[in-house]
């Protein structure tokens, strides 16, 4: 079942058998009569969501033995997103399950519009959950609030060396690197399981690699593989781009080094994984822990000239997406190719520990056999200040994506205003052109899009942005 492209595996499909169920054609919620209520007590997994800030693809050389982990004994989603490729929306996402549109946390000012009821740690303190959270939380969070429905917690000022921390309560700061604190702090957490019978929920968020991209000094100097770059970057001809992209300035050396800066500062994450699945298999819980690991958002190695993230280009919105879960089935070393996002965690999570939210969701659980055909993905411009990417969305499909951008602004609080006029249009199609290099809308006829399909794609993207 190495190579089996879509695990159909439920919460409970672990009482069927494990790689029987997993292996089945029939999705396996189908099959499972027995516990078709909520997990029991007994079996509610704990949980383990790990969240990586501006990692992109095209990373894994810096995380063998995550990959070898969660990959190599669980699933890599080849297609996995965020929908929205900025901090603290994302963040918001993976939490709730929403869309930004949908949790109001449109940009990286407006942290506090989170409806802190609608998360999963409420969700599963409610449900009689141990819950943690390790790093960061949200961009403009206040560092001395704590974080609701936290049981414990070492809140980080984004930083990498001797940072200030929330910790229970206490604001202080704690010398050392920011990603061995979170480490050591999380083994804390997790110790604690052998003497607190109660599931756990660790959110663990290390600030790698997220600039600065400051590497622990013990990786300073790890010569990392050469890059010789890829079609995108930065690509010469961008007349067919917005103004933004026409003006981008990122070089191939440009995005050398901030790749080489990102691989090293991720190489420590990698030394923390290693050690929380050393310390479950040593608590005897390695195989009843549902792990989840993602990134925030990606980001630009100079592709289209582009060396942030906040783009519709596929380097910032395609994330590593890994899931392992060997007592629900899901151990066995597993390739997904559903188009999947960041809005699947927080689904996953609850359909996982038998929880039913109370507020509506826009992911699906990654448990169940859903499959979409395409996903919407939003970025929102915060001020009025001239440059930088207008506000757009994105109707993103496996073979094509549809790109509108908008007469719209938020402000620090995520409140929208503007005509909502659109400003430009982009299309690509991915089978034919991965490096998003032909816009085909680009001086195209009425013709043209109708053969595209362009006016049945914008009426889907809009009806996406209200729902």
């Amino acid at each position: 079942m190495s190579h089996h492209d879509r695990p159909q595996v439920s919460r409970r499909g672990f009482l069927a058998g494990t790689a029987a169920a997993a292996a089945a054609a029939v999705p396996a919620i189908a099959q499972v009569t027995a516990a078709a209520g909520p997990a029991s007590a007994a079996t509610r997994p704990n949980i383990l969501l790990i969240v990586t800030d501006d990692q992109p693809k095209h990373t894994e050389w810096a995380l063998p033995k995550t990959v070898d982990w969660l990959a190599g004994r669980g699933v890599k989603f080849t297609d996995g997103h965020v929908t929205t490729p900025l901090c603290s929306p994302s963040r918001s996402s993976v939490l709730t399950g929403q869309y930004a549109h949908n949790h109001g946390v449109r940009n990286n000012g407006s942290s506090y519009q989170l409806d802190q009821g609608t998360t999963l740690q409420r969700y599963l303190t409610q449900a009689g959950y141990r819950t943690g959270l390790f790093g960061k939380f949200l961009n403009s969070w206040t560092l001395a609030d704590n974080p609701p429905h936290f049981e414990e917690w070492a809140l980080l000022q984004p930083g990498y060396v001797d940072a200030r921390w929330n910790v229970n309560g206490t604001v202080q700061t704690i010398n050392g690197y920011t990603t061995t604190v979170i480490k050591n702090r999380t083994l804390n957490f997790l110790d604690k399981a052998a003497t607190d019978g109660r599931p756990w929920f660790a959110y663990v968020t290390p600030y790698a690699s997220h600039g600065p991209r400051t590497p622990e000094a013990k990786y300073a100097d790890t010569a990392v593989p050469e890059w010789n770059g890829r079609p995108s970057v930065p690509e010469a001809d961008r007349s067919d781009k917005p103004a933004y992209i026409k003006n981008a300035t990122g070089t191939l050396a440009d995005g050398r080094t901030v790749r080489a800066e990102q691989l090293r500062t991720l190489l420590s994450v990698d030394d923390a994984v290693q050690a929380f699945k050393d310390k479950l298999a040593a608590l005897g819980q390695l195989e009843n822990t549902l792990v989840i690991y993602i990134a925030d958002n990606g980001f630009g190695w100079a592709d289209h000239g582009w060396t942030k993230k906040s783009v519709p280009y596929r380097p910032a919105h395609e994330v590593p997406f890994y899931l392992s879960w060997p007592a629900g089935g899901l151990g066995s070393g597993t390739t997904d190719n559903r188009i999947v996002a960041n809005i699947d965690i927080a689904p996953t999570v609850l359909d996982a520990a038998g929880i039913t939210p109370s507020h509506a969701q826009d992911g699906k659980s990654l448990l169940s056999s859903y499959s979409r055909d395409h996903l919407l993905v939003e970025w929102w411009k915060q001020g009025t200040a001239a440059g930088g990417p207008p506000t757009w969305a994105s109707y993103v499909a496996k073979d094509k994506q549809y790109t509108e951008y908008y007469d719209l602004t938020t402000d620090a609080n995520g409140t929208v205003s503007g005509t909502g006029q659109r400003k430009f249009r982009e299309y690509y199609d991915l089978a034919d052109d991965p490096y998003q290099l032909r816009n085909s809308l680009y001086q195209a006829t009425q013709q043209d899009e109708q053969n595209l399909g362009i006016p049945a794609l914008a009426a889907q993207l809009a009806t996406d942005r209200a729902g």
